[in-house]
């Protein structure tokens, strides 16, 4: 594979399923504020077993405790843009665990949208399917 790297920042906010922010599943109020921020892109990963601060271990094996799976909200963007979005958390940071990874992305040769975005994390984000 061809195309140039790029440093980055992978913002991982690990939450429960079931968490809620004002009657939103919290992972989706993270989703939704990273694409208000117009960060690059953010994607949702529903675990099969783990456990956070409450020690209770959660699974989806048959006869286990299938509730509140573990999820991670997993969000990859330049280190500026991702390090101003985290005051956006700031409320949330009582419900979540969040983790900053230093990375890099192998962005394509060419082609639009296909990398990292531009700009600041900031401001209203275009609707669904629109180009920035």
């Amino acid at each position: 594979m061809t195309g140039r790297l790029e440093r980055a920042l992978r913002m991982t906010v690990l939450v429960g399923e079931d968490e809620r922010w004002r009657h939103r599943p919290l992972y989706a109020e993270i989703v939704h504020r990273a694409h208000t921020a117009r960060l690059a892109g953010a994607s949702v990963f529903r675990g099969i077993e783990g456990f956070g601060g409450s020690a209770l271990v959660h699974t989806s094996r048959l006869l286990s405790v299938g509730d509140d799976m573990p999820v991670a909200v997993v969000v990859v963007d330049r280190e500026e843009r991702i390090r101003s979005f985290l005051p956006q958390l700031d409320e949330l940071l009582d419900r979540c665990l969040v983790t900053l990874d230093a990375c890099e992305v192998l962005r394509p040769a060419e082609g639009p949208g296909d990398g990292l975005a531009d700009g600041p994390a900031e401001g209203p984000a275009d609707g669904p399917g629109e180009a920035r």
